[in-house]
């Protein structure tokens, strides 16, 4: 992927780049991401919420992955890893908390 196709990043905002499924897609963790985490986890405030992070199945996985991507994600994804998803999922909450 050459540069010009590497999406631009707002560092400040705590957004990264992943490549996920070959494809660098920007990830931020926003309000609207973690209130649509809570609706899927059908928790409220972060502490419930971590705990269900910490115990996710794949469908979990599936799920944050499409809150925190901020571009378009093409499908079928037939292409992600696991690994990749996790990793990805990690370095955007991190990103949050300017790890």
């Amino acid at each position: 992927m050459s540069a010009s196709d590497t999406p631009l990043i707002n560092k400040a905002r705590g957004e990264v780049v992943a490549c996920i499924g070959g494809k660098d897609l920007r990830l931020c963790v926003t309000l609207k991401a973690l209130a649509e985490l809570e609706t899927h986890f059908d928790v409220t405030g972060f502490e419930a919420l971590a705990a269900k992070l910490a115990t996710m199945g794949a469908k979990d996985v599936w799920a944050v992955l499409k809150a925190l991507v901020l571009d378009e994600i093409e499908l079928p994804v037939l292409h992600i890893s696991l690994a990749e998803a996790i990793e990805a999922i990690v370095a955007a909450f991190r990103a949050m908390n300017d790890d």
